[in-house]
C-alpha cells in the first residue's frame, strides 16, 4: 500500500513539473513580448519607470517559477534534500521580487515595517539553517 502511494505521489509531482514547465514557457514568451512591445512603442528604446517595474516584476516571477520547478525536481525526485532549505530560498526570492516592484508612495508605514520584518525573519532563518548544516557536517 505504501509503495502504491509513493508511486502516486511521484506521478503527481511529475505532472506538476510538466504543468510548471508549460507555465514558465508561456510566462517567458509573455515577458519577451512585453519587452519588445515596450521598446518599440514611442518613444522608441526608452522605457518609463512603470514599464521597467512591470518588466522586473514579470522577470522575478519567472525566476521564482524556475526556482519552484527546480525545487520540485531537487526535493521530491531526488531524495535526501531538506525541504526547509528550498522553502526558505523560494520565500527569499519572492519577497525580493515584492521589494523590487514596490512603490513606496502607495504604501503605509506599517506595510513597510511588515515587509522589513519578513525580510529579517527569512534572513535569520536562512542564517540559522546554514549554521546548523555546518555544525552537522563537523560532527
Amino acid at each position: 500500500m505504501f509503495d502504491m502511494l509513493k508511486r502516486y505521489e511521484r506521478f503527481m509531482i511529475q505532472a506538476l513539473m510538466v504543468m510548471m514547465a508549460i507555465v514558465l514557457g508561456l510566462a517567458t514568451i509573455d515577458l519577451g513580448w512585453l519587452i519588445i512591445r515596450d521598446i518599440l512603442e514611442p518613444p522608441v528604446l526608452i522605457l518609463s519607470i512603470d514599464q521597467l517595474l512591470e518588466i522586473f516584476g514579470l522577470f522575478m516571477l519567472v525566476v521564482i517559477g524556475i526556482e519552484l520547478l527546480e525545487t520540485l525536481m531537487r526535493t521530491y525526485i531526488t531524495q535526501g534534500q531538506p525541504h526547509y532549505e528550498v522553502v526558505l530560498s523560494v520565500a527569499i526570492i519572492a519577497i525580493a521580487r515584492k521589494v523590487i516592484i514596490l512603490d513606496p508612495k502607495d504604501l503605509q508605514a506599517m506595510n513597510l515595517i511588515g515587509i522589513a520584518a519578513i525580510i529579517i525573519a527569512l534572513t535569520v532563518g536562512y542564517y540559522l539553517m546554514k549554521r546548523g548544516e555546518s555544525c552537522r557536517r563537523r560532527e
